[in-house]
C-alpha cells in the first residue's frame, strides 16, 4: 500500500465496514420493538465523523512495523464508539441542540417523547435516554476493542494505554465543566482543557495504542514520539476546533454558527480575547458569552471583538507553531517511511483551516 490513497480515506472505509459489522451483531439484543429507537440513534450517530482517531491508531501500528491485519481495523474502530459516547454526553452537558448536522441525541429523544404525548418531562426523558445511549456506546467501545481479533499479547500490552486514555477523557470533560463554571480562564487552564478534553484522546493516545499494539511494548521512543508529535497535533487540533466553533461554516462543522459562544466555552480564543480586550470589549464579552439566546448580531459582535483584539490571529499562530513542531519531531522518529508520510498528512488534515 502507498500513500497515493489518502491516509484518512483508506482507514475510513475499513472502519466504517467494521462498525457496520459490529452493529449488525448487536441487533438481536434489540429485538424488542421498544428498544429500536436506541439502536437507531446509535446507528445514525455513528454514520458521521472524520475517523481521525482510528486513523492515528492505524498509522501508529504501521509506524511500528505492523502489517495488514483485519483485527487492527476493528480495534481502531472501537475508538469511534468512544468518541460517540463522549459527544453524546458532551451535548447533554452543554445543552447543545445539533451535532453533525442532526438533532443531538437528547433532543432526538426529547422530540420522540413530545411527539408520542407521553407522561412527564420530555426534556428529562431526552437527557436520561441520551446518558444511557452514551453509556451503551462506551460499553460497546470496550467490547469491540477486546473482541477485535488481535493477538491477545498485543491487546494485553496496549490495555494500560487504553485504560489511561478513558480516564484522561473523563478528567478532560470535568475540566471543561469546571472552566465554564469558574468563568474567567487563563492561557494555562485553556491549554490544559485542550490537551485533556481532546488532544490526548484524539491524537496522542490513539497513536500510542497503535504503536504499542505493533511493538507489544512501550519503548522510550514511543513515548517521545507521542509527546513531541501526538500532544502537539492534539492541542493544535483542539485549537482549530475552538476556532471553528466560533468562525466555522455550519455546513462544515455540523453545528450552528457561534454555538460555542452560546454555550460559554472558555477556550484559548476567549482567554486571549479577554487578556487583550479594552474595558468596553471585555464587558461585551462577559455580557454576551454564554447567553443561550445569543442572536446573530450578538455572535457578530463577539467575533468582531475576538478579531480586533488579535486573539484569532494569535490562535492561528499557535496552531501553525504546534504543527511545525510536531512535523519536526516526526522527521526524527525511527518509524516506517510510509507511515511517516501518512502521519504528516494526518497532522495537516487535523489542523487545516476550514473557516
Amino acid at each position: 500500500m502507498t500513500t497515493s490513497v489518502a491516509p484518512l480515506d483508506l482507514v475510513r472505509q475499513e472502519v466504517d465496514r467494521s462498525l457496520r459489522e459490529f452493529l449488525d451483531r448487536q441487533r438481536p439484543m434489540f429485538g424488542d420493538p421498544h428498544l429500536a429507537a436506541l439502536l437507531s440513534a446509535a446507528t445514525d450517530f455513528l454514520a458521521g465523523g472524520k475517523r481521525l482517531r482510528p486513523a492515528f491508531c492505524y498509522w501508529g501500528w504501521r509506524a511500528a512495523g505492523g502489517g495488514e491485519e483485519p483485527g487492527l481495523y476493528a480495534a481502531a474502530a472501537s475508538l469511534e464508539l468512544l468518541q460517540a459516547s463522549a459527544l453524546v454526553h458532551d451535548d447533554v452537558m452543554d445543552a447543545s441542540d445539533v451535532r453533525r448536522g442532526m438533532p443531538s441525541a437528547h433532543r432526538r429523544f426529547e422530540r420522540m417523547h413530545a411527539d408520542a404525548g407521553w407522561h412527564g418531562s420530555a426534556g428529562q426523558f431526552g437527557e436520561g435516554a441520551a446518558v444511557l445511549l452514551g453509556n451503551l456506546l462506551l460499553v460497546w467501545s470496550g467490547q469491540m476493542w477486546r473482541g477485535s481479533g488481535l493477538d491477545p499479547r498485543a491487546l494485553a500490552a496496549a490495555q494500560p494505554v487504553h485504560d489511561h486514555m478513558l480516564t484522561e477523557l473523563m478528567c478532560g470533560q470535568y475540566l471543561d465543566l469546571l472552566e465554564q463554571a469558574r468563568g474567567e480562564n487563563t492561557f494555562d487552564s485553556a491549554l490544559r482543557v485542550a490537551l485533556y478534553k481532546s488532544g490526548k484522546y484524539s491524537v496522542e493516545q490513539p497513536l500510542r495504542l497503535g504503536l504499542v499494539l505493533a511493538a507489544r511494548s512501550r519503548d522510550p521512543w514511543i513515548d517521545r514520539l507521542c509527546a513531541q508529535y501526538g500532544q502537539q497535533v492534539g492541542i493544535a487540533f483542539q485549537l482549530r476546533d475552538d476556532v471553528l466553533g466560533v468562525f466555522g461554516d455550519p455546513a462544515e462543522t455540523g453545528k450552528p454558527a457561534g454555538d460555542d459562544l452560546r454555550e460559554g466555552k472558555r477556550t484559548m480564543l476567549i482567554a486571549r480575547t479577554l487578556a487583550e480586550a479594552s474595558p468596553a470589549q471585555a464587558a461585551a464579552v462577559r455580557d454576551l458569552l454564554g447567553d443561550p439566546a445569543l442572536d446573530e448580531q450578538g455572535v457578530e459582535r463577539l467575533r468582531t471583538v475576538i478579531e480586533e483584539t488579535g486573539a484569532l490571529a494569535a490562535c492561528e499562530g499557535m496552531i501553525k507553531r504546534y504543527l511545525e513542531e510536531a512535523l519536526a519531531a516526526l522527521d526524527q522518529a525511527p518509524i516506517e517511511e510510509t507511515a511517516r508520510a501518512a502521519l504528516a498528512a494526518l497532522a495537516v488534515a487535523a489542523t487545516a483551516r476550514r473557516t
